[in-house]
């Protein structure tokens, strides 16, 4: 934001980009880039205005230069490395970031959806946790349009990379020194384990076609990454993560990054992130629990901090037998595993508020708790019977 602005126009000022581009690609092999800055780069204002109507896209603000050099650059990474991925930072929603540009679009593979990690940290800082606003919970996890590949992250650079609070300290702040052996008792810990779990798993299931995690993210590392320089005295003393932490059995952290080798084994088996907008079943607003499908998936989030509900109803998509394939509240990841893992929930034909006849199943609805819930073909007996 201190820097100077490149001419996008001038013929020289391309060929030097666009040589940088292939160079990093040739010598060294990425298999792709993020462009930083991409809203700035492509209005002459740098996007700072409301972006509230299609016609803010295309004003006299547009810089066509940048977004002629933007798509020289998508066509020469896809036809110099064709399995490499380039990603926007484009907060505008400019339509066509991510159409490919022989279809008039810019090129871009994905766009980075920073509105999910800001709305994680926002919602940490300022928003008690019995005030949760579930509805627009969904809105920012569920805001893109359908062409647009999203990648979904719930902790940014910011709070990863350059001294901010990384989300497991935002959490938990300085009971990490103190309260992470599995020994200790703390409500603090308790709250920002089950939290850390919830947020990753409904940012990797509702968020986008894409997930990024930044080192240390996957086990609640307490620091940022911060390399040596000016700002910093040249200090060396936050220029690592302390994977040990991970390792060690007698700490929680082996929890947390258990539960997201479950977590990503779990979303690559079932394509959760090629299924596209989860299907929303259900949002109960005074229980904070919200449901929604992915295929033969059921994910059932409970984000109220104290009111478990034995045999809770709620509709599902289709009839069968729903079984718990993953808990963040399981004592393998830190839980209390107040339900059964080996639980089985048959469907049966309930009428939901608008009269219409759908199949539920009832659930033991713990606090602050998300399950994910397998169909399968089987159903209670007494259903077969009736038939």
């Amino acid at each position: 934001w201190d820097s100077m602005l490149f001419d996008y126009g001038k013929d020289e000022v391309q060929h030097f980009l666009l040589s940088n581009v292939k160079y990093w690609l040739d010598e060294f092999h990425f298999d792709g880039y993020r462009f930083d800055g991409v809203t700035s780069m492509i209005y002459h204002h740098h996007g700072y205005v409301d972006f509230d109507c299609r016609e803010r896209f295309f004003d006299a603000g547009v810089n066509g230069d940048a977004l002629t050099y933007l798509t020289l650059a998508n066509r020469l990474v896809h036809d110099f490395r064709a399995g490499d991925v380039t990603i926007a930072e484009d907060v505008s929603g400019m339509p066509g970031m991510c159409i490919p540009d022989t279809d008039g679009g810019i090129g871009f593979d994905y766009r980075l959806g920073m509105a999910i990690p800001d709305f994680w940290i926002k919602q940490l800082k300022e928003v008690p946790d019995e005030e949760w606003n579930i509805w627009e919970m969904w809105n920012v996890m569920t805001d893109r349009l359908p062409e647009v590949k999203t990648v979904a992250y719930a902790e940014s650079h910011d709070q990863a990379l350059v001294g901010d609070k990384t989300l497991a300290f935002r959490l938990m702040d300085k009971e990490m020194y103190f309260n992470m052996d599995r020994a200790s008792q703390s409500v603090v810990i308790d709250r920002g384990m089950a939290l850390h779990k919830m947020i990753r798993l409904m940012t990797i299931s509702t968020g986008g076609q894409a997930y990024l995690n930044f080192m240390g993210n996957e086990f609640g590392h307490p620091e940022w990454i911060d390399f040596p320089r000016e700002g910093n005295g040249w200090s060396y003393a936050h220029a690592r993560r302390q994977w040990s932490l991970a390792g060690n059995g007698f700490l929680r952290y082996a929890w947390l990054g258990d539960f997201d080798k479950a977590m990503i084994k779990l979303v690559k088996r079932y394509r959760v992130l090629a299924d596209g907008y989860a299907w929303n079943l259900v949002m109960d607003e005074c229980n904070k629990t919200m449901a929604f499908a992915h295929g033969d998936l059921l994910f059932v989030f409970n984000w109220h901090p104290s009111a478990s509900i034995p045999d809770y109803e709620l509709p599902v998509q289709a009839p069968g037998k729903y079984v718990p394939l993953l808990s963040t509240d399981e004592r393998c990841f830190g839980g209390q595993e107040r339900q059964a893992m080996d639980g089985e929930h048959f469907s049966f034909p309930a009428q939901d508020g608008d009269n219409t006849e759908r199949p539920h199943i009832r659930i033991y609805n713990t606090s602050r708790t998300a399950t994910v819930y397998l169909r399968t073909d089987g159903r209670h007996p007494s259903a077969v019977a009736g038939e």
